[in-house]
């Protein structure tokens, strides 16, 4: 299939090769051309404008980094809702605000165009390895249209039904576990570490054990390594989106006093000059406060 692709960082760019190996013509835009100078090397071509981009096929891809990003890609002059043509869909493939996806919605198909929302489940080297879950949600003939595009990045597609926010909001929860997961693991390792344990011991038989899911096994070996700043999903963008699950949950009445916690940490992080670095640096807040950073 011909699809236009919108975004290439870390996670863009494994998605794009997915797309690529799989057979399907690329062409691509990016608000820093130089990302796309390896895919255009391996056979990807360049949109000298958004316009040229959402003509190609009437299918455009987007992942990216925020709302801000994703609105001024849409919203903007030249942006999507002016020259994507009648009929043409939009998948929306990054992690973004459930009121923000319903407008986005709403905006599409005021201008007779479709939106699919289809966040990505899994690190960019989950993406590449071709293990990762996709949830999509929109009009099942755009996502049935859509398909190989979508098999061809995950190993895995979890349809969600016709609205697409329940996508964004799942995504949001999904997030939201894997925060507290880590949460939990620093708090663990600094326990065990202070008691005078190696952590790789307490690594060794949490993932043998009850917790041998692969959340825990990824997560657990990067903190008993303190291997954080080889960065898979950065610590500013987990803010974000643990900020997106906390807005969610105050306009629905949720109490996630859980994320309050994970937020703080991150932020704290950040403070700390940790921003690029994998979110599990949480666990180096945790260490921090106990002493041990």
């Amino acid at each position: 299939m011909k699809v236009a692709f919108i975004g290439l960082g870390r996670m863009g760019q494994a998605m794009a090769n997915r797309l690529m190996h799989a057979g399907h013509e690329l062409l691509l835009w990016n608000r820093t051309p130089e990302k796309m100078a390896t895919l255009i090397h391996e056979g990807a071509s360049a949109a000298r404008s958004l316009g040229e981009a959402a003509g190609f096929s009437g299918l455009v891809l987007t992942m990216l980094a925020d709302d801000s990003a994703l609105n001024a890609i849409v919203h903007g002059s030249g942006g999507l809702l002016a020259t994507l043509p009648a009929g043409g869909i939009h998948i929306a493939m990054g992690t973004h605000d459930l009121q923000f996806i319903r407008e986005l919605a709403a905006a599409h198909r005021r201008a007779g165009q479709i939106l699919i929302c289809a966040p990505v489940l899994g690190r960019p080297d989950t993406v590449s390895s071709g293990g990762a879950t996709l949830l999509a949600a929109g009009e099942a003939p755009a996502i049935e249209r859509c398909l190989p595009l979508l098999e061809a990045i995950g190993q895995r597609v979890i349809r969600l039904g016709a609205d697409p926010a329940s996508a964004a909001a799942l995504k949001l929860a999904n997030n939201f576990l894997l925060a507290c997961a880590i949460e939990a693991l620093g708090e663990a390792f600094a326990l065990v570490e202070k008691s005078g344990v190696d952590r790789q011991v307490f690594h060794d038989l949490i993932t043998l054990g009850l917790f041998s899911s692969p959340a825990y096994k990824i997560y657990a070996k990067i903190i008993a390594e303190r291997s954080w700043h080889a960065s898979g999903f950065t610590a500013t963008l987990a803010l974000k989106d643990v900020g997106l699950a906390l807005a969610a949950a105050h306009a629905y009445g949720v109490p996630l006093p859980s994320a309050e916690i994970c937020r703080e940490r991150l932020q704290s992080a950040i403070d700390h000059g940790d921003g690029q670095s994998d979110w599990s640096v949480m666990a180096l807040e945790q260490a921090r406060a106990s002493g041990l950073g």
